[in-house]
């Protein structure tokens, strides 16, 4: 199961991160072994290990044409609602580029105020709202992700499982091919898949 350690630690600089970037998410994908909650000081944080997963997704998932201007036009990563991240999501993307486009991180306060955007994270403060934003994201090609209980029976696509200080995706595929998104085996291999019968 994809899944990584969840630890207490401070901010990690932005080379440092870049350089966890990867180990961190390839023991999520092989399902590799997690670290002790008393992980040194300095291990990165939960909301750190989620903007390596955010900026990651936009690796494993293909957007139709349509979802883009033109071939020039950023892959958004957006957040709605209060932003857990700080400044850890734009350190994460800053200066990278996916499939030659650059990555963007932009921030809404309301569902209405999102135009261009590929990856959203849908904050836990917008619980109480979740079905009246997910309906009016219903027709775009976005691929949402979120921390919420229930997230996935709502319709969201990508949810964030804590279990045992260890975090691991479920992902509602049913909801992703609704929106003309194709997740890569290699990120639906090690997840939990939402079953709307058991989940």
């Amino acid at each position: 199961m994809a899944l990584l350690s969840l630890t207490a630690g401070g901010g990690l600089a932005r080379t440092a991160f870049r350089a966890l970037a990867g180990p961190m998410l390839a023991a999520a994908l092989l399902g590799g072994p997690a670290q002790a909650a008393d992980a040194p000081a300095g291990a990165p944080t939960e909301y750190q290990i989620k903007a390596v997963f955010l900026f990651n997704f936009a690796q494993f998932v293909s957007w139709p044409a349509e979802a883009f201007h033109d071939t020039e036009s950023p892959l958004v990563i957006g957040i709605l609602g209060a932003d857990p991240f700080g400044t850890q999501l734009d350190e994460a993307v800053r200066g990278e580029r996916i499939g030659g486009r650059p990555l963007v991180v932009r921030r809404y306060r309301r569902v209405d105020e999102i135009t261009d955007c590929h990856i959203l994270f849908i904050s836990a403060a917008e619980a109480g709202q979740l079905d009246g934003i997910l309906a009016k994201l219903k027709d775009r090609r976005l691929l949402t992700v979120g921390d919420t209980d229930g997230f996935n029976r709502h319709g969201g696509m990508v949810r964030f499982v804590t279990e045992n200080h260890k975090i691991r995706l479920r992902i509602n595929v049913d909801a992703a091919r609704a929106a003309d998104l194709v997740i890569s085996s290699k990120l639906l291999r090690p997840a939990m898949l939402f079953n709307p019968d058991k989940d």
